[in-house]
Formats: C-alpha cells, structure tokens, sequence
C-alpha cells in the first residue's frame, strides 16, 4: 500500500456530510494540544495534509483523508483547551456525538494522549466513548521524546489506570516529532482496514469542557 497517495476528500461539518461508502475509518480522537494531526501526518509521511497550527482547536470538522483508495483517517475535532466561544465547543461536541451514534463506520479507533501528563476528565470520558462502541481502539502516547527515559514507563502505567484500559488495548509510545512508534502505530492501522470487528453503541453524550 502506498500511503504516500494520501488526499483530502471531505471536511463534514454535520451528521448528513458523513462518509458512509465501505470503505474502512480509522477513527483519530484527542485533546486539542496534543498534537493529533501532527500524528496523522507523521503517519502518512506528509508534513501538512491533516491541518496543524501553533494554537490548538484547529480540527473544528469531521475531516476525511482517503489512503491509496482503501481506507480513510478521520480526524475527529479536538476537545479541551481550544481558546473558542462555548458555543463553538458544543458544536464539536455534537458532531463528534453524531460521528460515534455510528460505530458500525468505525473500524479501529486511535485515541492520542499526551505522554507527560496523567489523562484529564475529558480523555477518561472520549476512552468510554471509544469502549462504548465495541470496536477496537488503541492509545498512542504523543510526545514521548518530551519525557525522561526514567519516567517513561511510569507516565504510560498511569495513563493504562487512568483510563482503564484492558490488557487487549495496546498503548504505544509515540513521537510525531521524531517518528517513535510509528510503525508500530502503523501495522495496526493497516491490519485494520484488512478487516474490523466487534458491534456496540456509544455509552454518554460527549461534553467539552
């Protein structure tokens, strides 16, 4: 697979613009600074296909990147510290509602994190969200290259019990910066769109605050 050919087809900013066509979603989520298109963009090897700017809260659609024809990275608006008029936020916040009221169109969810941080209210409550869908998801720990060899290991335990993670939902330490855990991230991502599994329904509805 080539992802190198990678495209913008669709930035959705309502429940009827969503893709709904077949083909595999992997399903991007994460607080608004913690670099979560970056991540996208390390991924596919581009630099700025998903949209990345110095403030955060700049992912305010439901954006659509369509990969060698086979599949799409959906990157999902941010939520947290975006410096937008409440108004705004709960506009996001019923879009992503609307998005997970699908899970069916979800094939492998990517929740990102920030690596330096225990995971705040809002990250505890989008990992629910991922688990109420029934679909596999994994958890990429951002910005690993900002953190102490000597803390690593505890920064991702407490990000495991935070977020009460199973044993089957793999959390990979990764860097957009500098390209840690990006094949890792990527071999998941792949076997992914191969094929998706497991049926459910979002638990509560998403508040941003």
């Amino acid at each position: 697979m080539n992802l190198h050919n990678a495209e913008f087809i669709l930035s959705a900013a309502s429940r009827r613009d969503f893709l709904r066509d077949g083909l595999p979603q992997i399903a991007f989520a994460g607080r608004s600074n913690v670099g979560k298109s970056s991540v996208i963009n390390r991924l596919l090897g581009r630099k700025n296909l998903a949209r990345v700017g110095s403030a955060p809260g700049k992912t305010t659609h439901v954006n659509y990147f369509r990969v060698d024809g086979s599949f799409y990275l959906v990157d999902l608006p941010g939520y947290g510290y975006a410096k937008v008029p409440r108004a705004e936020k709960e506009r996001w916040a019923r879009l992503m509602e609307d998005y997970f009221s699908a899970p069916e169109s979800i094939t492998l969810g990517v929740m990102v994190v920030d690596a330096r941080h225990k995971p705040t209210a809002n990250d505890c409550l989008m990992a629910e969200w991922f688990k109420g869908t029934g679909r596999p998801f994994v958890v990429a720990a951002n910005k690993v290259d900002k953190v102490k060899k000597s803390a690593l290991a505890e920064n991702l335990a407490q990000i495991r019990t935070e977020l009460e993670l199973d044993d089957a939902v793999r959390l990979i330490p990764f860097s957009a910066e500098k390209g840690t855990g990006k094949e890792d991230l990527l071999s998941l991502l792949l076997a992914a769109a191969a094929g998706g599994a497991g049926e459910g329904t979002p638990e509560v509805p998403f508040q941003d605050k």
